[in-house]
């Protein structure tokens, strides 16, 4: 919508002043970011239509490439800040498309209105002894509260999801850093690009000088703030970082002056601060040069007794393979089919653009595995290539963490080699402590293996480096949920479906609602998800649902319609199995569990922990399962 609107848009008992930027409920202000108002007018305006993800991101941030998570944030904040109940919607999530605004909106021409629009200020000076000294006040009261309000909304909804708490360096935890986007202060969009690349490479850089005595946010979570208006404060505590790094970038002309500053959050005080200006002859080596200087000088601030001259290799001199390696992970994290097929697409643009990106080859490893994870295509044909790429980028660059955590995630969930696989997250996690994923994933290994304490504090690790990552949160959840910690398990997966609904992972809540017996909202949460799911995991979990709810009836319907699916198209063996499991079928569940292990199927590394098994756990056959698949008894 345009700024330069001069229309009202009435909905309920709100009212949005599209020239103004104000979004009133009845007489009172209602606090919204800019972009989350840029949002709103754009439903607002486009009512009862479905608008696309791209769509909005591209009117809201026009001129920088953002990922989508800072759409999904911005959607939650915005229903929060309207009061949405599940009797009161206005926003609703369209499966595979964008968002749709469901309430009756009026349009209402500004001259219509005939001054009524300042009804709530007026409404302030009638009720006022001193019209003018109150209608100054009752200005200025507003502004603090709808700022207090806007930071109130913005700290418990990241309390409310993700529940990590403000860790100090008394705490004996190695303090965290956050490196926060560079502004870009050229005046040129197009050079975004730039100050992008510099704040990934202060990252990677910072991450791998002293990672022992120092933690740094992964780069999705600090990419929510590129834009933002949220003060330090706020974003020290959504991140529970203790330390931020924040700098901007000009040019003139065939120069660059590179600003940055470091500051210690508890006081708010100036640690460090330098100016750099060089030349833009070899952009990639000059962010490397740039990035080197100011992590150095970090190092000596932070930890002056022990220097550590950690010389990080050279990712790419190709911009174009950086950028397309950024976009594929960004498709990657999306967790979807059509994102893993863009994210192999991106990652072999990128080692065309550069066959010696050893990051991007680790980029295609993890994609052909985790596209062979979700069951969307099969293991024995993705697996292999998992595995030629992995090796590829470890024979170019064997101290890659990234490689090592391709790797391991490999022999673990098709080699089925645990104690090989425990050794490449070690050996990654040494190689580079900061590195989330390798957190993530290590902490699922150790919950299939049984050691659900070590998984716990895996998992914890991996939040604290990327604390706004829905999937990490997911995954945190499905740890609780084979701990068999149902109701713990409950309130982390909701907290994701509520803040990424797209998310499958998060929608795992529905059998831990199962565990509970509270089968009614297992359902909703299938009809949640939409009738449009053609993976067959939509059909396996109302036979699973209704099987164990004791709806045969319907559970024996659903398995007859995922038997329909399995004649057009793959579907993973193991949805078979537990859909026959809670159906009765216990033979026939057997022979596609056989099918399961013929075809290396994911879902077996999950044998010895998964609540939903436990009825089987003193049948010998089971127990062979387990043996074969190398999970210990």
């Amino acid at each position: 919508m345009s700024k330069a609107d001069s229309r009202f848009y009435n909905f309920g008992s709100f009212r949005v002043d599209a020239q103004k930027r104000l979004v009133w409920r009845e007489d009172e202000c209602v606090p919204l970011t800019p972009k989350a108002f840029d949002v709103l007018c754009m439903l607002v305006q486009n009512a009862g239509q479905a608008i696309g993800k791209e769509q909005l991101m591209q009117a809201v941030w026009p001129d920088s490439y953002v990922e989508e998570s800072n759409l999904t944030q911005t959607v939650f904040m915005l229903r929060k800040a309207l009061g949405e109940t599940p009797d009161q919607r206005y926003i609703l999530t369209v499966q595979g498309k964008g968002y749709r605004f469901v309430a009756d909106v009026v349009e209402i021409p500004r001259e219509q209105l005939t001054g009524r629009a300042e009804l709530p200020e007026r409404r302030s000076l009638q009720e006022s002894a001193s019209p003018q000294g109150s209608a100054s006040l009752n200005q200025s009261l507003r502004l603090w509260v709808a700022a207090g309000c806007a930071a109130v909304l913005v700290i418990a909804a990241a309390l409310l999801f993700y529940q990590a708490p403000f860790k100090t360096e008394a705490s004996g935890v190695r303090p965290m850093l956050a490196v926060l986007p560079f502004a870009n202060l050229t005046g040129d969009p197009n050079q975004e690009y730039f100050s992008d690349g510099l704040t990934e490479e202060m990252i990677t850089q910072l991450s791998n000088r002293d990672p022992r005595r120092l933690g740094v946010i992964a780069r999705t979570s600090v990419m929510h703030y590129k834009n933002g208006q949220r003060s330090l404060d706020q974003i020290a505590r959504e991140l529970g970082a203790q330390y931020v790094l924040e700098g901007s970038v000009r040019r003139d002309g065939e120069k660059v002056r590179i600003t940055a500053q470091l500051i210690q959050m508890k006081d708010r005080s100036h640690l460090w601060a330098r100016e750099y200006d060089r030349g833009l002859s070899h952009i990639l080596a000059l962010q490397g040069d740039i990035a080197r200087e100011i992590s150095a000088e970090i190092e000596r601030t932070l930890t002056p007794d022990q220097a550590v001259a950690t010389q990080v290799a050279e990712s790419t001199t190709s911009y174009e393979a950086y950028d397309l390696y950024l976009k594929g992970r960004f498709s990657w994290n999306k967790r979807t089919p059509e994102g893993f097929k863009q994210s192999i697409k991106y990652f072999r643009q990128s080692i065309d653009m550069d066959p010696h990106y050893a990051r991007a080859y680790a980029g295609l490893a993890d994609a052909y595995a985790m596209s062979s994870s979700y069951g969307i295509d099969s293991p024995t044909e993705m697996i292999p290539r998992a595995r030629e790429a992995a090796l590829k980028a470890l024979e170019l660059d064997d101290t890659l963490a990234e490689a090592h955590t391709s790797l391991a995630l490999i022999q673990e969930n098709y080699d089925w080699d645990w104690e090989t696989a425990e050794q490449q997250y070690r050996r990654a996690l040494e190689l580079n402590p900061n590195y989330a994923t390798a957190h993530q994933w290590y902490a699922e290994y150790l919950a299939w293996v049984g050691r659900f304490d070590e998984a716990f504090e895996e998992s914890e690790n991996a939040r604290r480096l990327d604390p706004l990552s829905p999937i990490i949160a997911a995954d945190n959840g499905m740890i609780y949920f084979y701990a068999r910690q149902f109701d713990r398990a409950i309130e982390k997966l909701n907290a994701v479906v509520e803040m990424e609904p797209s998310l499958s992972r998060g929608h795992m809540v529905r059998y831990a609602y199962v565990e509970k017996g509270r089968f009614k909202e297992a359902l909703d949460d299938v009809a949640s998800f939409g009738p449009d799911d053609q993976t067959g995991w939509r059909a396996s979990s109302l036979a699973y649902i209704y099987g164990r709810s004791g709806q045969k009836v319907q559970a024996r319907q659903a398995l007859t319609q995922l038997e329909a699916m399995g004649r057009r198209q793959r579907i993973d063996p193991a949805e078979f199995f537990y859909a026959n499991l809670a159906v009765g079928n216990t033979q026939q569940a057997y022979w596609w569990l056989e099918k399961a292990y013929a075809e290396h199927s994911r879902l077996l590394v999950a044998l010895k922990v998964d609540p939903s098994l436990d009825p089987l756990r003193s049948d010998a056959r089971f127990q062979d399962y387990v043996r074969r698949v190398g999970l210990p008894q």
